[in-house]
């Protein structure tokens, strides 16, 4: 669905009928974990009898503390909606978060201006998490912090099959969007080493 919202198509998200129970917690609606068949802490780890695991985490214990910190929201719309940032019209709706499909060129550079205009080196975070919980959970959660960062994502072996292998994800709260490109002109992709580099992005 994101990347057909990146081709320009609106995908539309409803919190009765998203089937997928990891994807309705990285959708915002909520802590639906406890309806996973075994268990969450199960599934991202060993199995249970009958039932493989995915071992992304090494015991079920690590996937309970993983699960334990995630920032579980329940937002009170009924959908969630993914479309072209070119179809958003600021007057009459407010987005929450901004996501960028992005290869390494351009992935660097957003980073690189991320932090232009803040102090520090980490406002960028590439965390352990399902794609969903990068594209949605956890910058949706970034955007009601007092000093919101952006988050890395797709990251999620499950996931990697939906993308193209050069791409990652870049989501960020609709403030630090603003930000950012406020902070275009005057920085670093206005000089000739960043054009080096544009001229080789397809």
């Amino acid at each position: 669905m994101l990347t057909a919202a990146a081709k320009g198509k609106t995908a539309v998200f409803d919190r009765q009928t998203a089937g997928c129970m990891g994807g309705k917690v990285g959708l915002c609606f909520g802590n639906t974990y406890g309806s996973v068949p075994g268990g969450i802490e199960n599934f991202l780890s060993t199995g249970t009898p009958g039932r493989e695991g995915e071992a992304y985490k090494k015991t079920p214990q690590l996937a309970a503390s993983f699960v334990d910190q995630l920032p579980f929201t329940d937002i009170p719309q009924t959908f969630v909606i993914f479309k072209p940032l070119a179809e958003v019209y600021p007057a009459r709706e407010t987005p929450q978060v901004v996501c960028f499909y992005a290869n390494p060129d351009q992935l660097s550079a957003l980073v690189v201006l991320a932090n232009y205009g803040r102090p520090g080196a980490d406002n960028v975070v590439i965390p352990f998490s399902a794609g969903c919980h990068t594209v949605c959970l956890l910058p949706y959660f970034q955007g009601t912090q007092e000093r919101p960062r952006a988050v890395v994502g797709i990251t999620d072996i499950t996931a990697r099959p939906y993308v193209d292998a050069d791409i990652l994800s870049f989501s960020v709260p609709w403030g630090m969007f603003l930000e950012m490109e406020e902070n275009v002109a005057g920085s670093f992709l206005e000089k000739h080493q960043w054009h080096k580099v544009r001229e080789r992005i397809r």
